[in-house]
């Protein structure tokens, strides 16, 4: 760990100095005493269309107005990725009476020229130092094109794979998406982009998975599950969050003061602001808690919501608002205030504006493609490999690549950074043949007509090509509209006919290696059973099929891990590793436990899973001393030896349980992990520091409470960890 932390630092170090200077972050002491006073110069002199323009967010697109921002009617603008318009947009803003400048914002989720792989798959790393440089660089592209606010990290937790979303997201787990949230957040702004944590809160557990439904979540849940990823994209510095589409608990995100003031600002003591979802303040209407846009807005400013985005609502009905009494002026300013914060924070009053000129060459970075490399080797997860399959051995002296994912067109991307360019994606089929000895044939079929897989273009030759080979590699999986937002599915299968010609691979009794670029954990029962080995990719975005062919070949170890679990079927869903136990539990599979009478309980790949071409073992597991008090730590090890030939990367995972508590308690807790090298018969002591105040949980009133009593600990490289070692947490 301490050594990537030092790698990122060097890239920092030798970063060009016109970007060294743009790392982001709250500024302290007397900068933030003169920002305030600075400020309150500002609202002295605005009048009550510019405060209201400060809230107004408008989009590249029809009906953008830019007269808008030049009579100071609108203070942030999204979605603007060619310098050269942004450049104009800036410019127009600063030639107005009070020369505020825009804050300018983007969809950089994964990537803004260079791609990084999507959110779960750099989750499916855990590496923290690598997905924080994945962040930089994607923050430091966007701010070279004039961006200087990103639309990410989402932190949404979500335990159910038919949410398209779960693709932007950590995974299952609430300490893994807490520390992912911190290294992207740290990331981002150290790119010179400020974040937007999102979506506050709970919109991944909408029911049955469909996007914008309602959420219920009990608060001792919210708490322990669904909040912390948010405190520590804070606790790390993020300038701003986004509200959720959904109802929580009956009461919409965006009008929800519970959750805007009471917890975020007045408990947690956030200073920056919250904007709106695209449009989803006029939606309270729809919600039924306001009549019209009027109503509306003043709910949600009342609220908390500071800036409105691409619903109109604000610039439209505020005034009428404030003048009639029913928004106080107070409270109009507080929100002008924290947006005027976060831009002087931002030092946007002081940056120089884009140079349209320069941004090309600073995107696609040797450095910025060698991280992506890299996150896309890490990211990738080797779920089977029966018979060691994998890597491809010199007996094999042919390979069909089959499946139009192989060789696309574009990868999957948020936003395309017109006028930048980017450079050819390398294709499977070619990143093979050069690392395959030169005796080896490749050939390829497409069999699909694009990458989606809905519909054949020549399936016979593809089975031709399959059944003339000694190994097939079938890359299938989700693109298209089967994945992101509004992508909610009810069927988790390989989409379109893709499934079919899988089937008729296998049906040439070749050895099928199965490669996936999915959205989300797919049901994948029937690969497990037929195919001969299973690696799995959640889109590795620029450098994601050079990275899975190092990884087929051998070049590469494989070491992604799971961080969400794969279901064996739908009706198991919410399919979670850190389930509570229950009175009737799953012992001989007979009626009256809690079993299904049709499925197995347990996940096909469950949390923390992958395979490795080595073998890790572990040993000798210790606590520093057997108890300690509750605001106590302990060290904890393990002996983890890597048993194979090949060197390779473990993931060692420490969980904990109590089995005893005030209430009930997971069966499970991931509470620590580290990422290791370890070298063909090298055995290393890993060691973690275990604080007491880690093990606790909250109860309904959301009060956080550590229990004494005897905690197991479970340490190894999956969920299923079966090493074990014991504290004692014992009162004072």
């Amino acid at each position: 760990m301490i050594l990537r932390l030092v790698a990122a630092f060097l890239l920092a170090c030798f970063a060009p100095v016109a970007f060294a200077q743009q790392t982001v972050a709250w500024k302290t002491g007397r900068e933030a005493a003169t920002i305030e006073r600075r400020i309150d110069a500002l609202l002295a002199k605005m009048t009550l269309e510019e405060k209201i323009g400060q809230l107004h967010l408008s989009g590249r697109g029809d009906g953008f107005d830019i007269n808008q921002i030049k009579t100071g009617q609108m203070g942030a603008v999204m979605n603007f990725v060619v310098p050269s318009e942004v450049l104009e947009v800036q410019k127009a803003a600063r030639a107005t009476r009070l020369k505020i400048p825009l804050i300018i914002g983007l969809d950089a989720v994964h990537g803004f020229s260079t791609y990084f792989p999507l959110p779960l798959g750099q989750a499916s790393s855990w590496n923290p130092a690598l997905i924080e440089q994945a962040a930089y660089w994607t923050g430091r592209e966007a701010s070279a094109a004039g961006v200087n606010w990103t639309f990410a990290p989402m932190v949404d937790m979500s335990r159910d794979p038919r949410w398209g979303r779960v693709l932007e997201g950590a995974g299952e787990d609430p300490y893994l998406a807490s520390v992912v949230s911190a290294a992207r957040t740290q990331g981002y702004q150290r790119g010179g982009v400020a974040t937007t944590v999102k979506h506050f809160v709970g919109y991944g557990a909408a029911e049955a998975g469909r996007d914008y439904n309602s959420t219920w979540i009990p608060t001792s849940q919210l708490f322990d599950l669904h909040l912390p990823p948010f405190k520590a994209a804070f606790d790390a510095g993020s300038m701003t969050a986004m509200a959720a589409f959904n109802a929580l608990n009956g009461m919409p995100a965006t009008a929800h003061r519970a959750m805007l003031t009471d917890l975020l600002r007045t408990k947690w003591g956030f200073r920056g602001f919250v904007t709106s979802d695209f449009g989803s303040i006029t939606e309270l209407r729809l919600h039924g808690i306001a009549k019209d846009d009027a109503e509306a807005a003043r709910k949600a400013l009342l609220a908390g919501i500071d800036m409105d985005m691409m619903g109109h609502v604000y610039h439209q009905h505020l005034a009428g608002e404030v003048k009639a009494g029913r928004v106080p002026m107070k409270a109009l300013d507080e929100a002008v205030r924290r947006v005027l914060r976060v831009k002087f924070h931002l030092g946007l009053f002081e940056r120089p504006d884009v140079d349209p000129a320069a941004a090309p060459a600073l995107m696609q970075t040797q450095e910025a493609r060698d991280v992506a490399l890299q996150g896309a080797r890490e990211g990738a997860i080797l779920l089977k490999n029966a018979n060691e399959t994998l890597p491809i051995s010199a007996a094999v002296k042919s390979v069909a690549v089959i499946g139009a994912m192989a060789r696309p067109e574009d990868e999957r991307v948020w936003t395309d950074p017109a006028g930048l360019g980017r450079r050819v994606i390398e294709a499977l089929p070619e990143a093979l043949k050069a690392r395959l000895p030169s005796d080896v044939s490749v050939a390829y079929e497409p069999a699909f007509t694009k990458a989606c897989g809905t519909e054949f273009a020549d399936k016979d030759a593809a089975v031709r090509a399959a059944a003339a080979s000694d190994l097939v590699v079938a890359m299938l999986g989700e693109d298209c509209e089967f994945m992101g937002e509004a992508a909610s599915r009810t069927r988790l299968e390989l989409p379109g006919v893709q499934q079919e010609l899988l089937e008729a691979l296998v049906a040439t009794g070749k050895p099928v290696v199965l490669v996936l670029a999915t959205g989300r954990p797919l049901v994948l029962s029937w690969a497990d059973a037929h195919v001969a080995a299973i690696l799995q990719t959640f889109h590795g975005g620029t450098e994601g099929r050079t990275a899975i062919a190092d990884i087929l070949t051998g070049k590469v170890n494989p070491s992604g891990r799971v961080p969400m679990s794969f279901p064996r079927s739908v009706g198991q869903i919410p399919v979670y590793y850190n389930q509570l136990p229950t009175g009737r539990p799953e012992k001989i599979r007979q009626r009256y436990e809690s079993i299904f009478m049709d499925e197995q309980n347990a996940a096909l790949y469950p949390f923390g899973f992958g395979l490795s071409y080595s073998r890790f073992t572990y040993a000798n597991p210790r606590v520093s001393k057997p108890s300690m008090g509750l605001n106590g730590t302990v060290e904890v090890s393990v002996d983890v030896t890597n048993a194979g030939t090949r060197d390779g990367q473990e993931v060692v995972q420490l969980y904990i349980r109590q089995p005893v508590a005030g209430r009930s308690r997971p069966l499970r807790e991931l509470k620590g992990f580290d990422k290791l090298m370890l070298r063909a018969g090298e055995t290393r002591r890993v060691q973690f520091t275990l604080k007491a105040s880690q093990l606790g949980a909250h109860d309904d009133e959301g009060r956080y409470q550590v229990d004494p009593g005897e905690v197991e600990i479970y340490l190894g490289g999956s969920s299923q960890a079966v090493s074990r070692t014991q504290v004692l947490l014992t009162k004072p």
